[in-house]
C-alpha cells in the first residue's frame, strides 16, 4: 500500500470538455484538466494544496483510502508526505 497516493475519481464535463477531479478522502480537493493527464496532473496540485490547508489549520490529514473500481491513485510529492506524517 502507498501511503502517499491518494484515490480520486475523474468525471467527464459534458458541458465545458475535460474532465472534473475529486477526492473523497480531501472533500476539499476539487480541480480539472481539459484531457487524462492534465486532470491528474491537476489533481497532485489540488491534493498538495488541501494537504498544506489542513497542516496550516491544524486538521487531521486522513490516510488515504483504498482505491474504488474506476479511480485513479495519484501520488503525493515525498515533502508533502513528510510533512502530513509530523
Amino acid at each position: 500500500m502507498q501511503r502517499s497516493a491518494y484515490p480520486v475519481t475523474l468525471a467527464a464535463d459534458e458541458k465545458d470538455g475535460g474532465f472534473v477531479v475529486t477526492c473523497r478522502d480531501l472533500p476539499e480537493a476539487i480541480t480539472q484538466g481539459d484531457t487524462l493527464e492534465d486532470a491528474i496532473e491537476a489533481a497532485e496540485g489540488a491534493l498538495e494544496a488541501a494537504i498544506e490547508m489542513r497542516i496550516e489549520d491544524g486538521l487531521d490529514i486522513p490516510l488515504p483510502s483504498k482505491a474504488n473500481e474506476g479511480e485513479y491513485l495519484v501520488s503525493l510529492l515525498a515533502g508533502s508526505t513528510m510533512k502530513a506524517a509530523v
